[in-house]
């Protein structure tokens, strides 16, 4: 498998994680965590434009590598941030998303975005070699 197809098929994977952890959040009234007034109405329309960067993103990172590697990078920082802030929640005693499954997609949320850089660095090295 290639760099390129590679680095899209850990985009695609961390996409679906986060996507499915928002899928969760909705279980778990992820709304009273954040204190969102409106409840689940008012964040199922806060996951309109998210889910839509996510799949627009993954239309940039499908379309061209090298072009989309912002919104490559922009996917991985969604994960260190849903990861970061739930870090936080569990650290101050919540028992929201304790469940396995909910834990899971947390772990793999941050496994894929680290990996997600790591992988990256190899394309940043092609880049300047072929520049070279």
């Amino acid at each position: 498998m290639s760099l390129q197809s590679r680095l899209r098929w850990l985009f695609l994977a961390n996409a679906t994680v986060l996507v499915t952890h928002q899928i969760d959040a909705a279980y778990w009234h992820e709304w009273e965590l954040f204190f969102i007034p409106g409840g689940n109405q008012v964040n199922l329309l806060l996951n309109i434009p998210i889910i839509a960067l996510v799949m627009y993103s993954h239309n940039r990172v499908i379309a061209d590598i090298r072009t989309g590697i912002a919104y490559y990078k922009l996917l991985a920082a969604l994960g260190f941030l849903t990861v970061g802030i739930h870090s936080f929640f569990f650290l101050r005693g919540s028992e929201s998303f304790i469940q396995p499954m909910s834990v899971a997609l947390l772990v793999a949320t941050f496994v894929l975005s680290t990996w997600q850089l790591f992988a990256l660095r190899g394309l940043e090295k092609s880049t300047v070699l072929a520049a070279q």
